[in-house]
């Protein structure tokens, strides 16, 4: 017998997820961020789930961009962080694969590269995020560079990220960005998933959805999933595999930090921190047992973790969701202090992966 924990997946949900993304873009082509191997729900599961009705796709590692290639993919693949070796670069080139540009190192490799192949760039822009790209001032001056690269340089974009689509929004932003690349003329790229759903003046020529196509809110304090209309794309599943009958003051787990103030059922699950879940979530986390909403007690050691089980119809065995159909992972992420991208991500190699 295999330990009773397993991840399902189930690729209809992405594509339903992608095409409710396309739905909202309007008239923009939507790229399917699929980086950190599509948030751990498998790079071409998820993508073979809309191999036939993608705009493209984005991720970060050339080694992944090229698993696509030679699954036969032939949609637009961009690069979201670029080239970091002229080697990378010169298998984008040849594989028509996109590359951001963002910061000078970069643009100094493509000037020297020796490629064949036209390599298509998008231009980055530090609007406010910080983190990656020129100040927009430079956009002439970088494009008047990659512009004289000749025929190393194909099709030519334009793109930023925003840091508060999900919150105070992204006005400010939005006017330097545009302030710089309207003039240009060049192809824009701005919207996150976040920004897709909530400033359609902003959807330009393409949009990059991310954490919508595997079924979480990117603002899940506006908005929850489900009334987004997404579906859960992973379910993380196992049972009950030990019952304890607690008296008032009895303690739960390492360093005892739950304690009984009254007669209990505690629940141990099988599941946790090796398998993904995150260690931080405190006694409270949400999670369903049985199809009925109960609560993790106590800190998550590496294999199990506690639940309650008091007044539940609920027993060794039974079925435990720690998000997915039933339990949203948004939920269970807000009573942990992360975001579900970490969940999502954080799914360990031991646990199976099934589909369906």
């Amino acid at each position: 017998m295999t330990r009773p924990i397993l991840a399902r997946i189930e690729p209809a949900a992405f594509r339903h997820n992608y095409l409710l993304a396309r739905q909202h873009a309007g008239g923009a082509r939507a790229l399917a961020v699929v980086k950190a191997n599509a948030y751990g729900h498998g790079l071409l599961r998820c993508a073979e789930a809309v191999r036939d009705v993608a705009d493209g796709f984005a991720l970060l590692e050339i080694g992944e961009a090229m698993r696509l290639r030679e699954a036969g993919f032939t949609q637009p693949i961009v690069l979201l962080e670029g080239f970091f070796a002229e080697d990378d670069l010169r298998m984008a080139s040849m594989h028509g694969i996109s590359a951001a540009l963002h910061n000078d190192e970069q643009l100094r490799m493509l000037e020297l590269a020796d490629i064949d192949s036209p390599l298509n760039v998008l231009i980055k822009l530090n609007s406010g995020m910080q983190r990656l790209g020129f100040i927009p001032s430079r956009l002439p001056e970088v494009l008047a560079r990659v512009r004289a690269c000749g025929s190393k340089v194909g099709q030519i974009s334009v793109m930023t990220h925003f840091a508060c689509a999900d919150g105070e929004g992204i006005d400010d932003q939005l006017a330097r960005f545009n302030a710089a690349a309207v003039p240009s003329g060049l192809p824009r790229s701005v919207c996150n998933s976040a920004a897709l759903l909530r400033y359609p003046q902003a959807h330009y020529d393409w949009v990059r959805p991310g954490i919508m196509l595997y079924g979480g809110s990117p603002m899940p304090a506006l908005q929850s999933a489900t009334e987004i209309g997404l579906r859960p794309v992973m379910t993380l599943a196992s049972r009950i595999i030990g019952v304890q009958t607690l008296q008032p003051g009895d303690r739960v787990g390492y360093s005892a930090t739950f304690t009984a103030d009254r007669p209990m059922r505690v629940g141990t699950v099988a599941c946790g921190y090796a398998d993904g879940y995150p260690r931080h979530a405190d006694t409270g986390t949400p999670i369903l047992v049985n199809g009925q909403r109960t609560r993790t007690l106590g800190r998550v050691s590496m294999d199990m973790l506690a639940c309650d089980l008091t007044g539940l119809d609920a027993g060794l065995g039974s079925s435990v969701t720690l998000w997915g159909e039933g339990m949203p992972a948004d939920d269970v992420a807000t009573a942990a202090g992360t975001v579900s991208y970490e969940l999502f991500c954080a799914l360990a190699q031991r646990v199976p992966v099934i589909e369906g």
